[in-house]
């Protein structure tokens, strides 16, 4: 992802959700980037353009022994 749609989505998920969650692009990877609260890694965005529209999907897995 480019920094500049990095520095927005990290902006949507501060005020969405938690003041402190950055955004980090992943080495290799131009269609996703690393969610984090803190120092501590949530999931993975993914940048997704089909037929001229462009979305993004947060995806979050959570282990059974973090319930």
């Amino acid at each position: 992802m480019k920094p500049e749609e990095i520095t927005k989505l990290e902006a949507y998920f501060k005020r969405t959700f938690n003041a402190g969650m950055m955004i980090k692009a992943r080495a290799k990877k131009d269609e996703s980037a690393e969610v984090y609260l803190g120092d501590e890694f949530l999931g993975v965005v993914f940048r997704d353009e089909e037929d001229g529209e462009l979305s993004y999907s947060f995806s979050m897995a959570i282990l059974d022994i973090d319930l």
